[in-house]
This record gives structure tokens, sequence and C-alpha cells, in this order.
């Protein structure tokens, strides 16, 4: 059987989760792995036979054979690899956002139809057995008509969280705080959830903890739907101790309310719910969307978060950043 050629591009934490592939999809060969300290990459590579070790990830792309490449880079990062990578005909999965501008969301999910390239973002909090379950519930009108959600993550960072990768401190490198980097993952299972397009916000942003930083630590924001739904969304990083985030569906027929995403669940209140399971192998939801991603490029599988599914996360973000700064609502920008 012919494997699918991997390459890594960024080889920090969270990249040990992809190794783990390995282990549950024999359809996977790591060819290479790219990181601007290169002493990690050949850490990373040092595991695999064959795989080669790089400080640019141009060099892997010109010296291995890459049918598709796993991007966990700072974010400011991903517009110009990820678009790269489609050009040359590469499938991607991209650390989440795919991109901190709507513009160039749009290009790269038109550029990636043009060259028939399969690219995904990893809200891997579709693949939270609990989450899918609630967003299944949802879609198969076990809640019946639904009036609202509320989501809150309340985590916590230290000082090292900008000190030890700095470019989380700047708009321009991250894009924005807790509301882009953690309370994005949230507020995509309640928009799946809806199904929904996402049409006005208003929100408010502080630094709160961090005061030496661009980006927010603590936000909270009100979307409303073209469906007449409304999402609200608090997120931080400054809570003094880190709390489980929680995610709260209310429909006319039950309420469905998550806990995770550690021990995960989600109980069902009003209504009984089949026991609906997301698709992936991996104990953890990250290793269940990555394996997911290899099936899609592998077979066709459909995955659950194709770069035009994150969006409309992306879209309500930013939307809500604009009526932090303007003090009013703002509409969320068409895509």
């Amino acid at each position: 059987m012919k494997k699918l050629r991997m390459g890594v591009i960024g080889c920090g934490d969270i990249t040990k989760y992809m190794m783990l592939l390995t282990k549950i999809d024999r359809s996977i060969k790591f060819a290479g792995f790219a990181d601007p300290d290169e002493s990690r990459a050949r850490k990373f590579a040092a595991r695999y036979k064959d795989a080669g070790a790089y400080k640019d990830y141009s060099q892997m792309i010109a010296n291995e054979k890459i049918d598709a490449a796993y991007i966990a880079v700072p974010h400011y990062l991903h517009y110009p690899i990820v678009k790269d990578l489609i050009s040359k005909g590469i499938h991607v999965l991209c650390e989440k956002p795919i991109v901190t501008a709507l513009d160039h969301a749009l290009e790269l999910e038109k550029l990636a139809v043009e060259k028939q390239v399969k690219v995904g973002v990893n809200y891997q909090y579709r693949y939270d057995h609990a989450c899918y379950r609630m967003v299944q519930a949802a879609h198969n009108g076990d809640l019946g008509r639904l009036y609202y959600g509320i989501c809150n993550i309340p985590w916590s960072r230290e000082a090292s969280y900008f000190t030890d990768s700095k470019w989380h401190a700047y708009k321009e490198t991250a894009g924005g705080g807790t509301l882009l980097t953690q309370g994005s993952h949230a507020l995509d299972i309640l928009l799946w959830a809806f199904n929904s397009e996402p049409v006005r916000a208003i929100g408010s942003t502080r630094r709160a903890k961090f005061h030496d930083v661009e980006v927010e630590d603590t936000a909270m924001g009100i979307v409303e739907l073209s469906c007449g739904g409304i999402i609200q969304i608090t997120s931080s990083m400054a809570a003094a101790k880190e709390q489980p985030v929680t995610i709260t569906l209310y429909g006319e027929k039950g309420t469905a309310a998550y806990t995770g995403p550690y021990f995960s669940r989600v109980n069902f209140y009003g209504v009984r719910i089949p026991r609906y399971k997301a698709e992936g192998r991996g104990i953890h939801a990250l290793s269940r969307s990555m394996n997911a991603f290899v099936k899609w490029v592998t077979n066709g599988t459909p995955y659950y978060c194709p770069i035009n599914q994150s969006i409309p996360v992306l879209a309500s973000v930013l939307a809500i950043y604009r009526s932090a700064e303007s003090g009013k609502a703002e509409d969320v920008k068409k895509y």
C-alpha cells in the first residue's frame, strides 16, 4: 500500500500529537520535519527512518516528496506557507486560525478549489465525542429550534506564554489574543451547531492581567445569526486557576451542556439523545482530527473542518474585535 508522505512544519509541543498517528494509522510516512530551530526538527526526524530535518520548510519541500503537510507555526506565517503549499499541490492541515485576515482566508479557499487541494483547519473540538454528540443532536432536530448558545473559556496563562513565544504578544504576529487563540474553538462548535450565518456582533476586550502586550487576555462577545439565534462567548487567559470549557446550547425541546476538553462530557436536559460518535481514531480529539484529515486525503472521507468551515469563525471573531474598538455593534463581513 502506498503511504501518504507527510511533512511537518513547526516542531513545537503540539507536534507530539501528530507523532502518535503512526501508532494508529499505518498509511502515513513522515518524510520530513522543518523548524527554524533545526535541533527540534532533528529530534523528531530521528524517530523515523529516512525522515529529513530542515531549518527552512522550502528546503524540505524541494528535497522530499511531500503529499501533505501539517502546519503548527506562529499565526502570521500561516498565510504565506499555506498559499505556497497549495500552489505546489500539497494538501494542508493547518492549526487554527487558518490566517488572521478574512480576505486572505477567502483567497486561500478559492486557490484550494482551483488547485484541487484539500485544506483542513484543526478545530479539533469537532472531534471531541461530547461536542460532536451535542452538534449532531442540534443538526438532527433533537433539541428542536435552537434559541441561543453560551460558551465560556476560563483559562489561565502565565507571563512565560508571551516571553517564551514573543509573537503571542503582538497583533501583527498573533492576530489577536484569547478570543482568537483559545475562545474560537468553542465559538466554532456553536456556529457549527446552529449552521447559520453570523450577521452582527458586539463585544469588548481587556488586558486585565497582562498589561505589556498588545492582545487581549479577556474578551466577551455576542454574535447574532441569520436564523435569529444568538451566541454569547466569554474567553480569558487571566483566570486565577484554569477551569473547564463550558458550551451550552438551548433549544425549544431541550438543552445540551458540554464540559471539557479533558474528561469531556455532555449532559442533555429535557430530551434523550442517541450516542453519536465522531470519526477518527485516537484517545484525544486532536489525534482523531489528525487521523480524520489523513483519511480525507487518502480515501475522501469528509473532514469535519475544511477551510470553508473555518471562515465563519474568523469573520465573527474579527467583527467582535472591530466592535471592541468602535464601541458599537458591527456587521460580520460577508464571506
